[in-house]
């Protein structure tokens, strides 16, 4: 957390690191080398400040403006904040006049908060009232944190409604893993995509796991030290909230030698005191010990990576450069999982601790207007729909798509003589409205009473360079408009965007199943509506032999539907769509066109506009609200 003076900077944002990203050039040699998870701050014209005068009561407003834009990484081990200086992205130094600064965060037994690097070294002596590594707990149960409650060394409890919170004795109050946040955040794993070339950067797609950081590594040795020490003395360390925290802290000491080391030594004197006397540790842990302990880390790793170039529609071939970003892509074995899943040595010239803050004072300094030859064109983080018959989410605009971005549908009624329609506007990755986001809802008044599937209503989704989504419904025959803006549709937490994508992956089976049946049901009820319809309106002109198969076979429909099965809808579906096509032959027959099974396309099915498997201009049935 990065401490600084109004005169030094002007307002700042933060974002979360991403151990790496791959990018492609768009033409040529391309340019800068590109940041991931750009976050920055916004500038701050004035600041008004309060100077004490002497003799004079309430003293007088001092006016400061403040003229930078600084980019933050709020990272899980440090932080670090950057800003444009002469052109160039430059980082600030902290108080103490160091370039980063530990995500640190504890309360001393006064009240007092401290931050950083004097935050971290209290933490041995002040255990209960550190914290760290809060973003496991974020929106979790506690009956989901059980393991993860035993590595910290501050207080894990739980609220009337079974939610995490973080005890803070020193001043009396439990923390919503959120708030802590707001002050402290460790990072997750994160693959970001680029296209870079003549100063445009665009983001392809993104994919992480938010439940995978540096700390994971840490905690592999401190259960290894744990463990071993427990076996050898029969006392239980992680139980001990002061000799946790000096495990934690030299766990991360040995993490970082076995970077450039092949084995590292872990001395802690007086770890612990039994009656026979104080207790040590003395440990040599060796790199391939480390990645042993570490291999299932390592291994998630590979989903992420391979999801991104999925969702990008891209191979590792077309990847020109792969960039490490965040301090534990330093570990050997990280670096070389990255050259195993790309064929590529990964770029290793950038600072890790360092890039992201300098990236996001770039983008801040774009948005500034202060630098003009670099652009981020981001995507959409998570996909946008409404909601259709069924309870089910039509996607508009997909996930990974490139802003600014418009698309639109077209619509109708699911019932006769509906004149309002909602349109629920949701945001997610799931197939049904349960399961999903709901970003904003608003009603179309005034349609026309009408058989279903007659009106048209054209939804547009709108999304431009800032995330801003506009959604607006237009009824195509009366011109009738309604619409809503919505500001927080690409401002998600990144830890919740990460966790919608991966329950669409985890439940995607079951989904596609359950979609499909609704799916099916939706067809046949729309081709029961339309064959009697069709039947009723041509009357006696459908000869008796031809009605009374169409008739079986629709009644065979019906029951399939009121059966349930998918695959007997499916049957009846197909089976009926058979007879109604003789009616369309029938009609030409009856008209003296029976030549007409000699033209082209004659024999394809019914004329246009006619029977149940006509297109609609893929008008798509929707869960309307009929204000009838």
């Amino acid at each position: 957390m990065a401490s600084f003076t109004c005169s030094q900077v002007g307002a700042a944002a933060a974002g979360g690191a991403s151990p790496f990203l791959g990018y492609r050039r768009r033409s040529g040699p391309g340019g800068a080398i590109p940041s991931s998870s750009l976050f920055v701050g916004r500038r701050l014209a004035a600041v008004q400040m309060r100077a004490p005068s002497r003799g004079v009561r309430g003293g007088s407003a001092l006016r400061v403006t403040c003229e930078k834009v600084v980019g933050i990484d709020l990272g899980t081990t440090n932080s670090a904040v950057a800003a444009m200086e002469g052109g160039k992205p430059t980082v600030v130094t902290n108080a103490e006049g160091a370039r980063t600064t530990p995500s640190v965060v504890a309360y001393t037994k006064t009240g007092e908060r401290l931050v950083g690097q004097i935050a971290k070294r209290q933490a041995v002596v002040n255990p209960e009232n550190t914290f760290f590594s809060v973003k496991r707990f974020i929106g979790r149960k506690m009956s989901e944190v059980d393991d993860e409650a035993k590595q910290v060394s501050y207080g894990v409890v739980k609220d009337d409604n079974g939610n995490v919170k973080l005890d803070c004795p020193a001043i009396g109050k439990q923390f919503a893993a959120e708030e802590i946040s707001a002050q402290l955040r460790s990072w997750s794993f994160v693959f970001l995509l680029l296209e870079v070339g003549d100063g445009v950067f665009e983001v392809l797609s993104t994919s992480g796991d938010t439940h995978l950081g540096g700390d994971d590594f840490d905690k592999r040795i401190v259960d290894w030290l744990a463990s071993n020490f427990k076996k050898d003395e029969g006392i239980d360390l992680l139980k001990d909230k002061q000799a946790l925290q000096r495990l934690t802290e030299a766990s991360e000491k040995a993490k970082m030698e076995l970077s450039t080391l092949t084995q590292a030594n872990i001395s802690l004197p007086f770890i612990t005191a039994t009656a026979d006397g104080p207790k040590h540790i003395e440990a040599t842990l060796s790199r391939a010990k480390f990645e042993e302990l570490c291999s299932d880390l390592i291994d998630r790793l590979k989903t992420p990576v391979n999801n991104a170039l999925r969702d990008a529609k891209l191979s590792v071939s077309d990847l020109d450069e792969v960039i490490l970003v965040g301090g534990s892509t330093r570990i050997p074995a990280v670096q070389e999982l990255v050259r195993k899943l790309t064929d590529k040595d990964p770029n290793v010239t950038v600072n890790p601790d360092e890039v992201v803050s300098l990236g996001a004072a770039v983008q801040g300094g774009v948005l500034a207007g202060d630098v003009k030859d670099v652009v981020l064109l981001d995507v959409t983080p998570l996909s946008l729909g409404l909601e259709t018959l069924g309870g089910v989410m039509t996607k508009i605009i997909p996930r990974n798509t490139t802003l600014p971005t418009s698309k639109s549908e077209v619509f109708s009624t699911a019932a006769d003589g509906q004149t309002s329609v909602e349109i629920n506007v949701l945001q997610g990755e799931r197939e049904f409205v349960r399961d999903n986001k709901s970003v904003g809802s608003f009603r179309l008044d005034g349609i026309p009473p009408a058989p279903r599937g007659v009106p048209q209503i054209e939804v547009k989704f709108d999304i431009d360079a800032n995330g801003i989504l506009s959604v607006a419904a237009i009824d195509k025959g009366t011109g009738k408009k309604q619409d809503i803006t919505i500001t927080g549709a690409s401002t998600l937490p990144k830890d919740e965007v990460e966790r919608m994508v991966e329950e669409a992956d985890k439940f995607a089976k079951e989904d596609k199943e359950k979609r499909d049946a609704i799916d099916t049901k939706n067809q046949a009820d729309s081709v029961v509506y339309q064959t009697e319809k069709q039947l009723k309106e041509l009357g006696d002109k459908v000869p008796a032999p031809v009605k009374e198969k169409v008739d079986v076979k629709l009644q065979e429909l019906k029951e399939a539907i009121s059966g349930g099965s998918t695959q007997s809808m499916k049957d009846a579906m197909s089976a009926l769509n058979q007879e109604v096509m003789q009616i369309g032959q029938a009609m030409y027959n009856q008209s003296g066109a029976s030549a007409a099974g000699s033209t082209p396309g004659a024999e394809a099915g019914p004329t246009p506009g006619t029977g149940p498997a006509q297109n609609d201009g893929d008008v798509i049935d929707a869960d309307f609200t009929d204000s009838n």
